[in-house]
């Protein structure tokens, strides 16, 4: 059987299942293999890829109610099957229901043909019986009507309420399933905001300035892939969410400074700080994936920069003699459970547990207590996330603050707009806010010797 967008998109879906991966770089692979040329299977393979994982607990709510068996006994290939048909009969407009059920019922049989006629059974007594479902109301228990209707974990909108109120609740889970925008970084040694807007225009694309940040652009109604243009091979843009690039910039690098990243990932924020400081001082970008060293290697490269020094290391354990008070500026991007990151990682919201975010909290403890010491007195550390959680945030911050008394909260630099800061002083987004990624990010200042 030929490879289609809808076969694509469940195989894409039984991996992030099966092996915990994430959706980005499966799709990436897929599309870059040349197997879909039409740009209309293209979109659809990303659509329902994406809107599955988004609304996963709505349609896994449908199955339930209309599977005669414990849905969690049923075969995660088939399951998926019938995610993706019912994603696209409940929200997309241009596929006829017959086409949903055939396109199915013809994969079922190639890959588990004995629950054809289980998929052809469910999805059509969905088409018959719509209005039957016995959706969750509000008025009878908020939690559980926000958890299926706008398809969260249940423990988590629990938390949620608990922690933001049903309100704001209900406001950030919607915001979460909407489809977030393409918003990339200008990097300024090689062009400025005004040029790259009229390249990516004469390449197809619409271009906007971003609301916050001085060197973002938000794309959309793209002709190409953004990895195609001209704009991107040269190295003139990256890819970064609005906020992230704040993030960044809480640290105020400036040129001719020794600055570390201690978990630099792929290096997208460490090149930022890079374009930042005009490519003159000296980064030390340190993560402990080999692999990840290796892209943020090759990125550097296409972007021009040449002051990082990427470095595999596990920076939980002491870093030694030669990082002991050495850097003047420190950014700490720990990782973290992503629970600001909805929109573009759906599939995060289904594998994150509340035993994670403990987890979390104790690997990030670790980190800031380890790389605080490489810092000069005088010099700045930045502790920053991509959660909404305040276990990963503000009580980090505080525990670390009453371990290390040489160590104080500074107010952000002024490039940080005020309606992303509280009256603490800390930097937070939210996507139902801002219209950016949930961040937050603390400033903090090595006290100088009295």
């Amino acid at each position: 059987m030929k490879d289609s967008a809808r076969s694509l998109a469940v195989a894409i879906l039984n991996r992030i299942d099966q092996a915990g991966l994430f959706a980005e770089p499966l799709l990436d692979q897929a599309l870059s293999r040349g197997g879909l040329t039409d740009i209309h299977d293209r979109r659809l393979l990303t659509e329902i890829v994406y809107g599955t994982l988004r609304m996963r607990g709505r349609i896994d709510w449908v199955i339930a109610f209309f599977y005669k068996g414990d849905p969690a006994s049923m075969d995660g290939g088939v399951r998926n099957i019938l995610r993706t048909a019912l994603y696209q009969f409940f929200f997309t407009d241009r596929i006829p229901a017959f086409a949903i059920v055939d396109e199915a019922v013809k994969l079922v049989k190639a890959t588990h043909p004995t629950a054809s006629g289980l998929v052809n059974a469910i999805l059509r007594n969905v088409i018959r019986r719509e209005k039957e479902i016995p959706w969750p109301q509000i008025e009878a228990d908020p939690a559980v009507h926000i958890a299926v209707v706008h398809s969260h974990p249940l423990w988590l909108v629990k938390r949620w309420i608990a922690l933001f109120g049903l309100q704001e609740t209900l406001s950030l889970c919607t915001a979460n399933n909407e489809i977030p925008p393409l918003t990339v970084r200008v990097n300024r040694l090689k062009s400025t905001r005004d040029e790259l807007m009229q390249h990516l225009r004469h390449s197809g694309f619409t271009v906007r300035e971003t609301e916050f940040s001085p060197d973002g652009l938000v794309l959309t109604h793209p002709a190409i892939p953004l990895r195609d243009t001209f704009s991107y091979k040269e190295g003139r843009i990256q890819v970064q969410d609005e906020a992230s690039q704040l993030a960044a910039r809480l640290l105020d690098p400036r040129p001719g400074e020794k600055i570390l990243d201690a978990c630099a990932g792929a290096g997208v924020k460490t090149s930022y700080l890079a374009e930042i400081m005009q490519n003159q001082g000296e980064i030390t970008a340190v993560d402990i994936s080999r692999q990840k060293v290796k892209a943020l290697r090759e990125n550097a490269e296409r972007l021009g920069i040449a002051i990082i020094a990427p470095l595999v290391r596990d920076l939980r354990e002491d870093p030694g003699e030669a990082f002991r008070g050495a850097f003047d500026g420190i950014l700490l991007d720990v990782p973290c459970s992503g629970l600001g990151t909805l929109r573009r990682n759906p599939e995060i919201k289904w594998r994150i547990t509340a035993q994670d975010l403990h987890r979390h909290a104790d690997l990030q403890k670790r980190l800031i207590a380890c790389v605080a010491g490489c810092l000069r007195q005088g010099g700045r550390l930045v502790y920053s996330t991509c959660s909404v959680m305040p276990g990963e945030n503000e009580d980090v911050i505080a525990d670390f603050l009453s371990r290390h008394r040489d160590f104080r909260c500074i107010h952000p630099p002024a490039v940080i707009p005020l309606p992303m800061l509280t009256d603490e002083g800390f930097f937070k987004t939210r996507t139902d806010r801002h219209g950016t990624d949930g961040f937050f990010g603390a400033v903090l200042m090595k006290k100088p010797p009295d």
